[in-house]
């Protein structure tokens, strides 16, 4: 019988999705499934970018270079520019999403059993995209007292040894909300100029900082040389399923690397790279708009959740999702539970287990990431069936 590699046995299931059948199950029952598991906005996509693609004249749908249109490219460093961070159309690459800006970026500097810390917990495909390079994630622990504040540096420090290639941050973070300063940046810009490490940035909820803080982008640390950033239309557009995201660095080599794996993979989608551009014409009244909806959302839930007994709900800074604490036995069984088991007035509600988020074994068993991406009055019902499935879980812990 043949056998299936090494890696693939060490691919994680995701957390996000793993679910779906009981999903599936649930809706077949005739139940309302209240989806809180996954970041896909209910935000319209903007008409620019659904015009560009209705409105494609072309006859063949070709190939791209494989850095992606160099149209798109220079539209992209224009707008890079217009919040601060001065890229040229030669320092980025168009990727099929952000997630493989990030598998370019690890295969084009990291070696077989290279280290890169970060910070748990962390968006689980992280874990899946590091299997796929042959290199480990040293997770350092955030709390959920403080908010998901960065670790104290000195545990970045006590971690770095001959394997330490560099360090990965998503910000504002992906699962937790929380939205790194100035400060705490340019703390790890400090250890990744000491160290002469990489600085992964996960930038692609750049657009979505709220009560008055400000992203600070990782191009902007001083470390021009060391710092390779990943972004995405996905979430700033509400276009997930356009899968294009972009590798950016002005690090020539890194740029010259990541490329041949591009060109191995021919090009970008077409369609994808039409949407995209186009959308670097979405009127600035477009983000106001959202930005007012997701604080709206925000402070409902995070409101709803504090209220319910036994639960804890950090403020997010950023993003659409927010990590919390729930007085159940397991996360995972519960989650599984309110699918497979319980319904609220022929409702239910979808969550992702927080513990696929972690690595240290043991963390994230009570908690679950929950994604604000629906409208207030599904929110108001999905905040109603899950405190009643609180009430009735059978493992219930205060």
């Amino acid at each position: 019988m043949p056998q299936i590699s090494k890696k693939g046995k060490q691919m994680p299931a995701s957390p996000i999705r793993k679910l779906v059948p009981f999903a599936e199950e649930a809706k077949r029952k005739g139940h309302e499934v209240y989806h809180l598991n996954i970041g896909q906005p209910d935000i319209k996509t903007p008409e620019v970018a659904l015009n560009a693609v209705r409105n494609l004249s072309e006859d063949v749908i070709e190939y791209s270079h494989s850095a992606g249109n160099e149209s798109y490219r220079r539209k992209l460093a224009e707008y890079y520019k217009n919040v601060g961070i001065n890229v040229e159309y030669n320092e980025i690459l168009i990727t099929t999403g952000g997630s493989e800006a990030l598998v370019f970026a690890f295969n084009s500097t990291l070696d077989p059993d290279d280290e890169v810390i970060t910070t748990e917990p962390f968006y689980a495909n992280y874990n899946a995209f590091a299997i796929m390079a042959g290199i480990k994630l040293v997770p350092i622990t955030s709390k959920i007292e403080n908010g998901f504040a960065l670790p104290a540096i000195e545990k970045f420090e006590a971690l770095i040894n001959e394997k330490t290639k560099g360090i990965l941050l998503c910000n504002p973070n992906n699962p937790t909300g929380y939205l790194y300063s100035l400060e705490e940046l340019n703390k790890i810009a400090e250890i990744v100029k000491k160290h002469d490490l990489i600085l992964y940035s996960d930038e692609v909820y750049r657009e979505f900082c709220y009560g008055g803080n400000s992203h600070v982008s990782a191009m902007n640390l001083g470390i021009d040389e060391n710092v390779i950033m990943v972004d995405s239309v996905s979430k700033r557009y509400s276009s997930c399923g356009t899968r294009i995201g972009a590798f950016v660095s002005k690090n020539k080599e890194f740029i010259e690397t990541a490329l041949k794996f591009g060109q191995a993979r021919l090009s970008p989608p077409s369609f994808g790279q039409i949407a995209g551009e186009a959308s670097l014409d979405t009127p600035i009244s477009y983000f106001d708009e959202v930005q007012a909806e997701y604080i709206g959302r925000r402070d409902f839930m995070v409101e709803a959740l504090n209220k319910m007994e036994g639960v804890v709900c950090p403020k997010p800074k950023g993003a659409f999702y927010t990590i919390v604490k729930l007085p159940v036995d397991s996360s995972e069984k519960f989650c599984e539970w309110i699918l497979s088991e319980f319904d609220y007035n022929k409702q239910t509600v979808m969550l992702a287990p927080a513990s696929g988020f972690y690595t240290t074994p043991g963390l994230g068993h009570n908690e679950v990431r929950i994604a604000y991406v629906l409208n207030i009055k599904d929110l108001k019902n999905a905040m109603e069936t899950l405190e009643a499935a609180l009430k009735a879980y059978p493992g219930r812990v205060i």
